[in-house]
């Protein structure tokens, strides 16, 4: 492979207050790609950062009492934002940019200008329909149901003073760059992009608004702030010095090699983008690709929906590497995948656990126990080899090609599931060489043994390496374990077969991948999700109040009186119901049922002195009498209904009447 630059970019990512697995998935991608790259021998630029700009924003720093620059300020650098997520993702981005630095707005504002001398920027007057959460335009015809059709959320009237950019100059070659050339990635999304928005007529794109004013301001008139999404499609460019002195390699790095997007965002990469590029002069990026979105429970991820996967609390559970591979195992790149947790435990234990994980234990167990750790010399080669053995090592020399081309196609799914076959013909290989009997006599068998043992290393060396993009830290420990060194961890070496040390030692260490008990971990992430969610609620939730009034005499029919509890017990075959014994002051026992088992213990209800209405008409609950009401109060408390009884001082006889 050519040794050359490479630039990789994630889309910039708007500072949501609430961060989901899906924001990972992207970026996890991106890393596993520019971490292969390295790999392979590239001068690698890796860039992500965050979107702050727009209307949006500036809606939700006014709902949070602060300004818009100290919400985005929380929500990147503060605990738990974008910066800790992608620390505690192992993101290796080489750069990071935010759409408010200095350097990115002189430089917006030097592009709008130029494309304004241009002429391709004009000033007119706005009308029809933005989608707010999308900082997006929309005609009448590309809404569905009258709604954004990206998100389905609601769509309201814009009409304001506002510049345009000549998109529908540039349609004829946006539309040749899509069709003719692999610019756009998968080619199922090209279909859609110039069947859905370049056929129909694209029409002139708004530029400026004057609405709010949490954007990069137009310099040469007032009022207007440049278009959210110019600002953040040229950070690409800026982030490498172009028309600023912050960095100076954008001669270096420019054109990207790859922009990996969400299939949400694709018509600004693959439409507006290289459009704007054209009127600027500026070569295209080469490719962009984009991603299908993670589906929980048929729909996308999203904080309005209530339906979030929190990553901290995957992580912290089953370790950053097992959730970055699953990302990158289970679903095809370009399309959606519908997540669960128990399909992530399901991966963990089958791929993680059961393959690899086994492979590696058995492997240096059985070194440590034939050949307390070390190997001996001569173990590369066997006066006897036997068919299993060629046939492992012709597929194990074959691997890397293969996933070369898979890592070039941005397959990783694939890529990984072909190292997964080689990982699973290992175990196989285990079984059908069976050490454990050839131990039994090793004055016969001891080189055979030995060989079988070095063919298991050199098998996981090489699927190690491959897995380093995808598992990091993972695989440093899995080298440290089967004693492989430095010089044989390169990619060139994933392609040679025997350069692992023949007398190499192998060192038992820790389980890599623990296996997971489904049924427990489930449990404690259901708590986990619902102690986030209640956490999220008012501390405290009442009824509201009635507003039907109900006239004196009325209330004055209700009977209430301070009652006794001299029994108390559960109601057979029923979970709410408890069955009271009360002292209402007439000397005979009074009889009320009431749902309140899920609140109280019969026994801790014994003495107390209630309050009931005594003159309701008796009911029949669960085939037994009940003569009365209890009052309680309920609330709602961090998600969770409250019920506390209505107890009096017990100086207050049985019988008393509440008035």
């Amino acid at each position: 492979m050519e040794k050359k630059k490479f630039y990789i970019t994630t889309p910039i990512y708007y500072p949501s207050d609430k961060l989901h697995i899906g924001h990972t998935y992207c970026t996890v991608a991106t890393d596993a790609m520019a971490r292969y790259k390295r790999l392979t021998g590239h001068d690698v630029m890796f860039l992500t950062g965050t979107d702050e700009h727009g209307q949006k924003i500036e809606n939700k720093a006014k709902e949070a009492g602060v300004t818009p620059q100290q919400f985005v300020d929380n929500i990147v650098e503060g605990e738990g934002g974008i910066l800790d997520l992608w620390k505690l993702m192992n993101i290796s981005n080489d750069r990071f940019i935010r759409t408010t630095d200095d350097y990115h707005v002189a430089s917006v504002q030097k592009i709008f200008k130029k494309m304004y001398d241009k002429g391709d920027i004009y000033k007119g007057a706005y009308k029809g329909k933005y989608c707010t959460p999308c900082e997006s335009f929309w005609t009448e015809s590309q809404l569905k149901d009258g709604c954004c059709p990206d998100c389905g959320r609601s769509v309201v009237d814009a009409e304001e003073e506002a510049y345009f950019f000549k998109l529908s100059k540039y349609a004829d070659r946006v539309q040749s760059l899509l069709e003719d050339t692999d610019f756009l990635q998968p080619r199922s999304r090209v279909n859609e992009m110039v069947n859905n928005f370049i056929k129909p007529g694209l029409e002139d794109l708004c530029v400026s608004r004057t609405s709010f004013t949490w954007g990069v301001p137009v310099d040469f008139d007032p009022g207007h702030v440049v278009y959210v999404w110019v600002d953040a499609l040229f950070n690409y460019c800026t982030a490498l010095g172009f028309l600023n002195d912050k960095y100076d390699d954008y001669d270096h790095y420019w054109p990207a090699d790859y922009h990996f997007v969400g299939k949400e965002i694709v018509r600004f990469h693959s439409i507006i983008w290289p459009a704007m590029l054209m009127s600027m002069e500026e070569p295209l990026p080469k490719h962009v690709f984009g991603h299908g979105w993670l589906l929980l429970d048929g729909g996308k991820m999203s904080k309005s929906k209530g339906n979030v996967v929190d990553p901290y609390i995957l992580a912290e559970k089953f370790g950053v590497d097992a959730l970055r591979f699953f990302l990158m195992r289970t679903f095809p790149f370009g399309s959606d995948g519908n997540f669960s947790n128990e399909l992530l435990i399901q991966t963990i234990n089958t791929d993680l656990a059961n393959d690899l994980g086994n492979l590696v234990s058995r492997t240096t167990a059985m070194a440590g126990k034939y050949f307390d750790g070390t190997l001996p010399a001569g173990c590369k080669t066997c006066a006897a080899p036997e068919a299993v053995d060629a046939d492992l090592i012709a597929m194990v020399s074959a691997l890397r090609d293969q996933y070369e081309k898979d890592m070039e196609s941005c397959a990783p799914h694939t890529a990984l599931n072909d190292v997964f076959k080689v990982i699973q013909r290992a175990n196989k290989y285990i079984d059908e060489t069976a050490p454990w009997a050839l131990a039994k006599d090793m004055d016969a068998n001891g080189e055979r043994l030995a060989h079988v043992l070095y063919n298991l290393l050199e098998t996981t060396r090489i699927c190690g390496i491959l897995l380093t993009p995808f598992m990091p830290e993972s695989m440093e420990k899995l080298f440290v374990q089967i004693g492989a060194c430095e010089a044989c961890r390169d990619w060139a070496s994933a392609n040679q077969w025997g350069r692992l040390c023949e007398t190499v030692t192998t060192t038992k260490g820790e389980n890599l991948f623990p296996r997971i008990d489904m049924e427990k971990a489930i449990a404690e992430l259901e708590a986990a999700a619902e102690a986030a969610r209640k956490a999220t609620l008012p501390a405290i939730e009442t009824e509201p109040l009635a507003t039907e009034n109900v006239d004196f005499d009325t209330f004055c029919k209700s009977d209430f009186r301070a009652v006794k509890v001299k029994a108390c017990e559960n109601v057979k075959k029923s979970d709410k119901l408890l069955k009271f014994t009360l002292d209402d002051g007439t000397g005979t026992d009074r009889q009320i049922l009431s749902g309140i088992a899920k609140w109280y213990k019969p026994e801790d209800l014994v003495g107390k002195t209630l309050v009931a209405i005594v003159n309701l008409p008796p009911r029949k609950m669960m085939g037994q009498e009940s003569c009365g009401m209890l009052i309680s109060a309920v609330h709602t408390e961090k998600g969770e209904e409250k019920l506390n009884l209505l107890m009096v001082d017990d100086a207050i006889p049985a019988g008393a009447k509440l008035c």
